[in-house]
């Protein structure tokens, strides 16, 4: 926080890969690996994939999307692409370098965990 012109601007550290990892692991059973390779971590809850993040370009990330969603993101955020590498119809490639608020990033986050969360065997939903 510092003063200027008289008021009280409070500065705010915007996602990175590292507060993006810790945010992705704070979620219920939650676990990180490198299924791909050194250079991509992947999350999975409950050993299915919601989010990835290429360590090469630590500005983005890939999460699952409802598809009518997904679209409707990208026309209304140049910060959110088809997903690179990924069914382009389920997945969307986030920049967090751009106009979107760690909320709303949470958000997408959060959306792609539960899509994935829903998509399990109901014996498996009941631990969450």
């Amino acid at each position: 926080m510092y003063h200027r012109f008289g008021k009280i601007v409070i500065l705010f550290n915007p996602m990175n890969i590292e507060t993006l990892r810790e945010y992705c692991l704070s979620k219920n059973h939650v676990s990180e690996s490198f299924p791909f390779g050194e250079e991509t971590l992947v999350f999975k809850v409950m050993d299915k994939i919601f989010l990835l993040a290429g360590l090469e370009n630590p500005d983005r990330f890939n999460v699952k999307c409802d598809p009518e969603r997904a679209v409707s993101l990208r026309e209304e955020y140049e910060e959110v692409q088809p997903g690179y590498h990924m069914n382009k119809t389920h997945w969307n490639t986030v920049f967090m370098n751009g106009n979107l608020s760690d909320s709303q990033l949470k958000e997408m986050i959060d959306h792609s965990y539960d899509l994935i969360v829903k998509s399990l065997p109901k014996s498996k939903q009941q631990l969450f």
